[in-house]
């Protein structure tokens, strides 16, 4: 079956069957709306914008379509503000976990930063071991409903605070309980990773792993000095490394939206001039993942539309491309609802999907055999179902 055949056949329920692969996902960004209500509601927190499920949901998602990444991240303090205490973050961990395994995802790593949960006395630790029993929980359920996925953490410091070293000793500490990387996040203009130097010599030393938010909101100087002064494995994001690339001589940040919609047919067809830079072919060769987030993009101004999204003339170019959600509340999303934005808006064909799927497994921090057996025993059997052969 060919895979313009396959791309007629790929509705959204058969999407959402599929295995799916999230490496970048923030637990303060995919709290339900009703988990948001109740939570203000236990905690006496009083300044939500609206007082219904819906209403709030809508509030979310319409202030984070502002077009600007500073201030899409202050919808954040109305999620973290409910999440103050052990129950409420073992609750919001707990449902992240069903509602990812509720979409078909069997490995998600999700991030969070334990400095921002304790405003109500809770140690790092404490918030740490919240999430992590959360996530446990929610795995143990979604397992007994037949749905098994596999839930780690990455623990996350912020680009403007101080407390970088310290979360990353957190991260070395608990990474045979489930934690299985670092990161930074927040604001690029004017937070540089190499802030973070000390923490990211630290995490080399001890071996550990670690991505960096890059390469969203700022360009190049971000990610080269994520990758060549810090050393990291992925990007987060990641997409400004098309600012390192041309086209017919033209740089791809000049090109109109319907040159770019077109672009990545006419790469795989060989009708067009595309020239990487010395940056954009490193990321390349090296093989270091992008962690892209479509819909999130569009939010935040990094992309025009799914149609001309650089996710497309990356996966083209033989990027390690890996799709993910970034913040399900304030996107309305799910990695079911980005897959099918790609497939409806960009053309994308069940091999793209697995391909980003067993790319996103690839660059997943666990150990080699853990990787190998779910692209094997779980991605692989499952795509090749999809295309009438299993």
């Amino acid at each position: 079956m060919s895979d313009e055949t396959t791309k007629s056949t790929l509705s959204e329920d058969v999407i959402a069957r599929l295995p799916k692969v999230v490496l970048h996902d923030h637990l303060d960004g995919g709290v339900r709306p009703a988990t948001v209500l109740e939570l203000a509601r236990e905690t006496d927190y009083d300044a939500l914008p609206a007082a219904d499920e819906a209403s709030l949901a809508a509030w979310f998602r319409d202030s984070a379509d502002s077009g600007s990444l500073e201030r899409y991240l202050e919808t954040f303090a109305h999620t973290v503000g409910v999440m103050q205490t052990r129950e409420a973050i073992e609750r919001v961990a707990r449902e992240c976990a069903l509602d990812h395994a509720n979409d078909g995802v069997v490995y998600a790593e999700v991030r969070f930063a334990p400095e921002l949960h304790i405003e109500q006395g809770l140690g790092l630790d404490e918030v740490v071991d919240a999430v992590l029993a959360g996530f446990e929980a929610g795995a143990r359920e979604s397992e007994s409903q037949g749905r098994p996925i596999v839930m780690r953490a990455l623990l996350t410091a912020m680009r403007h605070a101080a407390k970088s070293v310290e979360i990353a000793e957190l991260a070395v500490a608990y990474r045979d309980k489930g934690v299985v990387g670092f990161d930074i996040a927040g604001a690029e203009a004017g937070f540089p990773p190499t802030r973070h130097l000390d923490a990211f010599e630290y995490l080399r030393r001890e071996n550990a792993h670690f991505t960096i938010h890059a390469g969203e909101a700022f360009g190049l100087p971000s990610i080269w000095e994520a990758i060549q002064y810090c050393g990291a494995e992925r990007l987060g994001h990641g997409v400004r490394i098309t600012d390192d690339i041309t086209v017919d001589g033209v740089e791809y940040g000049e090109l109109d939206e319907p040159a770019r919609a077109a672009l990545p047919a006419r790469v795989r067809a060989g009708e067009a001039d595309v020239r990487l830079g010395r940056l954009a072919a490193f990321v390349r060769d090296r093989r270091i993942a992008l962690e892209v987030c479509p819909l999130s993009n569009l939010q935040t101004g990094a992309a025009f539309s799914l149609r001309s999204h650089p996710i497309s003339l990356l996966l083209a170019l033989g990027f390690r491309v890996a799709l993910s959600t970034d913040n399900r509340l304030m996107s309305d999303t799910s990695m079911t609802k980005e897959m099918t934005g790609l497939v409806r808006e960009a053309g994308w064909t069940l091999a793209d999907l697995e391909k980003v799927t067993v790319n996103a497994m690839k660059s997943a921090f666990v150990g080699f055999d853990e990787r190998l057996d779910i692209i094997m025993t779980v991605i692989k059997p499952a795509y090749a179902v999809a295309r009438g052969q299993g």
